[in-house]
């Protein structure tokens, strides 16, 4: 591994940036490097250092896998280690697409190179945290001072404890409904006296 070692090192501080110059549609037109620059920012300065580089396929039932070879002039050779990526669809389109994804990501590893990918961004980005706004306040809007008399009629005119607390609900379900606080402190008062008053007579 001596020799391989060396030139390898020697080719790694020759390597260029590998741009991205390819739109993902499915992540807003974000830009990433793609297997053809991946392959460009080292391809020249592997050979420059008597290394040629090369990917092997392997027998593979559900989708691809890859290995990236680093093979040296001298015969001595690294190997990056297998990658299965698993097929998205069984079709040669999505065969295909698997096989270009594994080989990126394969020479990437290979190679110590580390452009920026969406894919993976997406992976691994927490999803954003959605501000919930509070519930609007509710309307405050009095009663109309005859409505609120009518209810006080009412229950001042029911004569029995079930009859009262039934007018009591309704009346403070409507005060509640449109946010009149006074109209319901009168109809609480006007419960307890008039509660009082069928208890007492009771």
């Amino acid at each position: 591994m001596e020799n391989i070692a060396k030139a390898f090192v020697k080719a790694k501080r020759q390597f260029r940036p590998a741009l991205k110059e390819k739109a993902n549609p499915a992540f807003k037109g974000s830009r990433y490097a793609d297997l053809g620059a991946c392959i460009e920012a080292v391809d020249d300065a592997f050979l420059a250092n008597g290394i040629v580089m090369y990917q092997e396929t392997l027998p593979d039932d559900c989708g691809v896998t890859v290995e990236t070879v680093l093979l040296h002039e001298s015969g001595e050779s690294i190997r990056s280690g297998r990658l299965h990526v698993p097929a998205s669809k069984q079709d040669p389109q999505g065969y295909g697409s698997a096989l270009t994804y594994a080989r990126r990501y394969s020479l990437m590893a290979a190679c110590g190179i580390a452009p920026e990918d969406d894919d993976g961004n997406a992976a691994s980005r927490p999803p954003p945290v959605r501000e919930i706004a509070p519930p609007p306040a509710p309307t405050q809007q009095p009663m109309p001072e005859e409505v609120v008399a009518e209810w006080l009629d009412d229950m001042k005119r029911t004569a029995s404890v079930a009859d009262l607390k039934t007018v009591f609900g309704s009346a403070w379900k409507a005060a509640g409904s449109v946010g009149d606080t006074a109209a319901k402190a009168q109809f609480k008062a006007a419960y307890d006296r008039h509660l009082a008053t069928l208890e007492i007579a009771a």
